[in-house]
């Protein structure tokens, strides 16, 4: 299944809403389908009753139903089904007819930011610019920083430039989004806790990196103020509950500059996950980035964006964010 926020204007101002695809087309109002379900059943308040079961806000379906989320969403289809046949269709649109539809961030809220550093070819690149040997630690433990969790933007969204970086660079990775809560979890628990798989731009002001990495503090302002995700979650349900091995390649003005594998990476999703997750909570609405895949960013290949650049990040079976890197900000 792939789940998306979507925003469209009304005469409440712009409203975000979880939704649901039906097709490749066609998205299903979560919410709105479950109101028009509780109304053929005649409940007294079928829109407090639908708030309350299935919220149009995907972070607060998973602090909801962290057992049973993609269960549910399994279920809200069938729900549509019955819909259509019933003539219910006010539920859905199709997103060709509809001309304020955009997609917003897919999670609407972070509980915590985490990106590892997993991707080996990636790594030995960075290292070896810096005229330096990959850290036998790295082999040893799936590293990782804890980021900023509220600069996220989504697909179509203008990147913002810091008045402070005059060097900024996109970083092509999967990212994943946890579903249930878990503290010790184990690699072969995984499958409780993944939600789904998305597109992750870890966006980097590469000059203020190199000087907070080399105080052996960061990355901080190099990486903080935004990053891109979107423009839907694929359920975990649909790779069979695997951790998948997709084709992910990175544009740049429609020339091909990155290209490789999240199976490439040296440590899976599992490993990563049970030592971040050793005697610390992972929460519902986490939000975990799998590093830079290999040739995945312009520091490994001395090839920079630049201002008015479309970014397109492409990963098989979830589908293309793209972005347009602004102007400098002037210094408030």
């Amino acid at each position: 299944m792939k789940v998306c926020t979507y925003k469209r204007n009304s005469f409440l101002g712009i409203q975000k809403r979880l939704g649901l695809f039906y097709d490749e087309k066609t998205i299903i109002d979560v919410n709105l389908l479950w109101q028009s379900e509780y109304k053929r059943k005649n409940f007294y308040s079928p829109q407090k009753r639908a708030d309350l079961f299935a919220p149009s806000s995907l972070s607060q379906f998973l602090k909801v139903h962290q057992d049973q989320s993609i269960t549910l969403l399994q279920e809200t289809l069938e729900l549509y089904k019955k819909s259509l046949r019933l003539g219910d269709t006010d539920c859905a649109f199709h997103i060709h007819d509809v001309k304020d539809f955009e997609f917003d961030v897919p999670l609407d809220e972070i509980a915590m930011y985490r990106d590892f550093y997993a991707h080996e070819k990636h790594v030995k690149k960075g290292f070896e610019k810096r005229k330096e040997e990959v850290p036998s630690a790295w082999y040893e433990i799936p590293a990782y920083y804890k980021g900023g969790n509220t600069g996220f933007i989504g697909n179509n969204e203008i990147i913002p430039w810091p008045h402070y970086s005059e060097q900024l660079d996109y970083e092509l990775e999967l990212g994943v989004v946890i579903g249930r809560d878990g503290k010790n979890v184990k690699a072969r628990e995984i499958k409780n806790h993944i939600f789904g798989f998305t597109i992750l731009n870890d966006v980097s002001a590469r000059d203020i990196q190199r000087k907070e990495m080399s105080i052996r503090l960061g990355p901080a302002k190099g990486k903080d103020w935004c990053s891109v995700m979107g423009p839907v979650i694929v359920t975990f349900d649909e790779f069979n509950y695997e951790e998948p091995n997709l084709l992910m390649t990175a544009a740049i003005n429609g020339s091909e500059w990155s290209r490789g594998y999240s199976g490439d990476a040296h440590y899976s999703w599992g490993e990563m996950i049970e030592h971040l997750s050793m005697e610390e909570w992972i929460r519902a609405t986490d939000f975990i980035g799998s590093g830079t895949v290999g040739t995945g960013c312009g520091l490994e290949l001395d090839k920079w964006i630049k201002s008015g650049d479309l970014i397109e990040l492409e990963i098989e079976k979830i589908g293309k964010l793209r972005n347009i890197l602004g102007t400098p900000n002037t210094k408030p």
